[in-house]
């Protein structure tokens, strides 16, 4: 059955602690919460072991733990990047997280991408090498800021040149190049669905942007169809919600109505 979730970042200006975020997750009665690295006060195992132990209590797996930034740059800075993967990898290992969340190269050439392509998979090979020593998978997300992860067929591609079993894919549903809601124009032209329907069979985890919630369900992206791309790739995993909109209504409420129309696409119930 499809899981519920709901990421740290929704709560971004709202002046809520992890702790929190976890109880609030629990009284919406959502089924998983995952989180961004920078998230929490310190990495000292005991602190994590706390919030491990808080959503344990309240039956709330952890999904994963969000890796800030891409490999884009010099050999040094791609290394600094690789290391802080490692580090989010043994922090997922004592939160009980099944994967991390890494991005890929922001790049705003058109043209001669092909180095770039290598070298994030070199960056992504080592880190996946690492994740499977430690049991935890690496996976990519796509994002639209002009990244080399910001279309289907690129998503492919990164995937075939890394070419690694410990790597996966976190569809985020708001996060194609020319998305309506994102940061760049929306395109008419592009068919984000169609790049969803073409990643999904690589997907362990869907980010579900949510834009604007206006009676009761989001207006900007069409989770009908995308619910119904889900089923036919026979997805069975968590979708998360991410809150992006500018609504000044308390947070929580919002995010419990985004809950409600998803649980109310994809049949859920609760």
């Amino acid at each position: 059955m499809i899981k519920i979730g709901c990421n740290y970042l929704s709560f971004k200006g709202a002046e809520i602690g992890v702790e929190d975020f976890i109880q609030t997750c629990h009284d919406l009665r959502l089924d998983c919460v995952d989180f961004h690295q920078r998230a929490f006060a310190s990495q000292d195992t005991d602190y994590l072991l706390g919030i491990k132990r808080q959503c344990l209590d309240l039956g709330l797996p952890v999904g994963y733990l969000g890796v800030a930034g891409g490999f884009a740059g010099d050999d040094d800075f791609q290394q600094a990047k690789i290391e802080e993967a490692k580090s989010a990898v043994d922090m997922a290992l004592v939160l009980g997280a099944p994967l991390i969340r890494v991005f890929g190269w922001k790049t705003f050439k058109t043209e001669g991408r092909d180095p770039m392509f290598a070298a994030l998979a070199r960056c992504l090979r080592e880190v996946c090498d690492y994740g499977a020593q430690k049991g935890v998978v690496v996976a990519l997300q796509n994002h639209d800021n002009r990244n080399l992860a910001s279309t289907g067929p690129d998503v492919l591609r990164i995937f075939q040149d890394v070419d690694h079993a410990n790597l996966s894919f976190i569809m985020d549903t708001g996060q194609w190049r020319g998305s309506p809601g994102a940061s760049g124009d929306p395109d008419p032209e592009v068919d984000i669905y169609g790049y969803m329907e073409q990643t999904l069979p690589h997907a362990g985890y869907v980010r579900c942007k949510i834009y604007q919630i206006a009676g009761g369900r989001e207006e900007v992206l069409d989770y009908g169809r995308i619910a119904r791309l889900l089923r036919g790739a026979n997805y069975n995993g968590c979708i998360s919600i991410v809150y992006e909109g500018r609504e000044q209504a308390d947070r929580a409420e919002l995010i419990g109505k985004a809950a409600a129309h998803l649980r109310e696409v994809f049949g859920i119930d609760k």
